[in-house]
């Protein structure tokens, strides 16, 4: 294969690889018609898009459906589990139908148990809409009434206070959905929500939107508090985070190749067409779109391997080995999404119901071991991915093998007391090995025989979907760490290249734009005559870090920088 036909190729390949940037033509998010996806939770649970449930007359038929399923089996007596029947290891106390409406209300008072801190309101927002679009599948038995509340809460800005300990993810989020149905139905004024910013109990909001405490009926707390939705929330969010940062992480490579005076040799895709795996593709081909049209690289498409005197012939492994390296962490990640966009679209409570052929099934759709295996990986390819970068770090800071750029990429060299960025380096150290740390999994450990050995097998799926929360939270604060890396060695390359510390006239339109972000975020624009980073004591590198990891976080301008690349437009 000649280099022009195989360069074409890699142009034209379409990816398997979706990204986080969609475009939202509604401002509405419909539930019920169809299968959510992660960005529509995102958007719901974020931006606060408004939602509407369905008005398809077959969806809501099914819904009553379930529900008049439920009376006629409490009313003949039916044997059904947690509607006619005890908890769990009591499942063989019999309820008398008298009780079952108090079986169900008594059931959230129990579970009020929740401890630690309260989750974040996105995570807790993108729960009731699963737990809404879950219900709307009509095999649950609950009323139609009680899944208006969740359009309504979500709508309104309420979000009931929800705690971060409590599920062990086997007979789902027991605990973190005892209290969005405490609140959801003013329980007591015990339970409390967030409303628009302002903490005030259940029964008070609920008055305030004009709506009345709600007794469950027979099924309706099972329904509520069995199901994956709040793991799966946390989950969703942090994913769509991870897409985020797996961006940003090519952007730092890119900028870093570009420092170090890099080849782009090493993603031509002859080699990758030889070794296809869909992400080792995908990670060449973003690389050489990031690096096009750079006067800081070594352009070798063509085949050449120019000697280069005391250096390598050929780039180091964290460079020429880049897309064996994220390739399957691209696409450990994107099978991570396709599962939880299965969570999100599924019915996870117990039992469920056969409306079409009146019967209902015992089963565990509760349990969360697809998002617990999932977010433990998630973590461990986070993890992967800070690897990478500390090794790119130090490969900048080391004369040694830098390809002649400062010690620790001091700006000013002529002010003998500037040590550059020891420090900087020093607190990615620091992190680097706490997010390698939390790559380990909780799924695999600690088995809880929890009530009677009735859940004598967990997921720990809640568990370890906050443990991805905190290691995302981690991670973004050391790409900020990494980006400042980054646009500092671009600077003292553009010098060596053009006389000049002004990378903008140097870098690759696709890095150019990131750059500028950086900057803009920091409030440095780029010097004709000094580099990001010029002496020691002229900026706060802790309010930098914090800048550009608060934008990252927020969605802002530094992660727009490269949503054209990523988006292809």
């Amino acid at each position: 294969m000649n280099t022009t036909t195989s360069l074409s190729l890699a142009k034209n390949t379409t990816s398997h690889f979706s990204s986080p940037w969609v475009e939202k033509k509604d401002k509405t998010v419909v539930v019920g018609n169809h299968n959510l996806t992660i960005e529509e939770v995102v958007s719901v649970a974020r931006h606060g898009v408004q939602v509407r449930l369905t008005d398809n007359h077959e969806v809501m038929r099914g819904v009553l459906a379930s529900c008049d399923y439920i009376q006629n089996a409490v009313e003949s007596g039916q044997p059904i589990y947690g509607v006619t029947s005890g908890f769990g290891g009591m499942a063989n106390v019999v309820i008398s139908r008298e009780c079952t409406a108090l079986l169900q209300n008594n059931l959230i008072w129990y579970h009020k148990t929740g401890a630690g801190k309260r989750l974040p309101i996105a995570d807790v927002r993108a729960a009731m809409l699963l737990r809404a679009n879950s219900h709307l599948y009509g095999a649950s038995g609950i009323r139609l009434e009680l899944i208006r509340r969740m359009e309504t809460f979500l709508n309104a800005g309420v979000t009931p206070h929800v705690y971060e300990f409590g599920s062990i993810g086997a007979s789902g989020d027991l605990v973190p959905l005892s209290y969005i149905t405490g609140a959801l139905i003013g329980l007591d004024s015990s339970y409390t929500v967030d409303f628009n910013g302002e903490e005030m109990d259940a029964p008070t909001v609920l008055s305030k939107l004009s709506l009345k405490p709600l007794q469950l009926l027979p099924k309706e707390g099972l329904a509520m508090m069995n199901g994956t939705s709040v793991m799966t929330g946390i989950a969703t969010n942090c994913l769509y985070d991870t897409q985020v940062l797996l961006a940003l992480t090519m952007g730092v490579h890119a900028l870093a190749i570009q420092g170090l005076n890099g080849s782009n040799q090493s993603f031509h895709p002859f080699i990758h067409t030889l070794k296809p795996h869909p992400g080792q593709k995908w990670a060449a081909t973003q690389m050489l779109n990031l690096l096009a049209g750079s006067r800081l690289i070594r352009e070798e498409l063509d085949g050449s391997h120019d000697y280069r005197g005391e250096h390598p012939i050929q780039d180091r492994y964290s460079l020429r080995c880049l897309p064996q390296y994220i390739g399957p962490i691209a696409d450990g990640i994107e099978q991570i999404k396709r599962q939880i966009e299965v969570e999100i679209n599924s019915v996870t409570d117990n039992p469920l119901i056969d409306v079409e052929n009146q019967a209902s099934y015992h089963g565990g759709n509760f349990l969360g071991q697809y998002v617990g295996v999932g977010m433990d990986q998630l973590r461990y390819y986070i993890g992967l991915l800070a690897k990478h970068l500390d090794v790119q770090i130090a490969y900048l800071v080391a004369p040694e093998f830098n390809n002649g750029l400062p010690p620790s990429l001091v700006g000013n060299r002529e002010r003998i007391v500037n040590m550059g960025l020891k420090g900087l380096q020093i607190a990615g150290n620091s992190i680097m090995p706490l997010l390698t740390f939390y790559g380990n999994s909780i799924a695999d450990r600690f088995p809880t025989h929890a009530e009677q050995y009735n859940q004598n097998i967990n997921s720990q799926g809640f568990a370890s979907a906050n443990l991805a929360r905190r290691s995302v939270e981690i991670f973004q604060e050391y790409i900020a760490i990494a980006l400042i890396f980054g646009v500092q060695a671009v600077d003292l390359r553009t010098y060596i290249v053009a006389d000049h510390y002004d990378a903008r006239a140097t870098l690759s339109p696709a890095t150019r734009d990131l750059y500028i972000a950086v900057r803009n975020v920091v409030g440095v624009p780029p010097f004709s005559d000094r580099p990001y980073i010029w002496n020691d004591h002229e900026q706060p590198l802790d309010e930098h870090i914090a800048q550009i990891a608060a934008d990252i976080a927020s969605g802002g301008e530094i992660v727009n920088a490269l949503k054209a690349l990523c988006t292809g437009k």
